[in-house]
């Protein structure tokens, strides 16, 4: 029986409670990202832009996804097109180069 007791006290040794742990089974949601060309209907995708098409690539110079940037899908399947036709005449880079 004491060699049960001193096993179960071994398992939480050294490990402290998660404070930031919700409710078990339920995960934490972030703040929701509207869509910035259905919020505003004046911007446009536009391939010859590659000024505002630069937030949408990453550093290392990957097309960022949905959930990061917030766009919706059909907006998000625009801007994949745009990063590429961009990136085929020679506006936006296909990755990044370091010196």
């Amino acid at each position: 029986m004491s060699k049960n007791v001193m096993m179960d006290d071994d398992k939480d040794f050294g490990r402290t409670p998660d404070l930031n742990a919700d409710l078990p089974g339920r995960r934490r949601t972030g703040k929701k990202r509207i869509c910035k060309f259905c919020s505003d209907k004046n911007e446009t995708i536009d391939y010859k832009d590659p000024q505002s098409l630069k937030y949408f690539i990453s550093e290392r110079g990957k097309v960022v996804p949905r959930r990061i940037s917030g766009n919706c899908a059909l907006h998000q399947r625009k801007v994949t097109v745009a990063i590429k036709r961009a990136r085929n005449i020679a506006l936006l880079p296909f990755t990044v180069t370091t010196a």
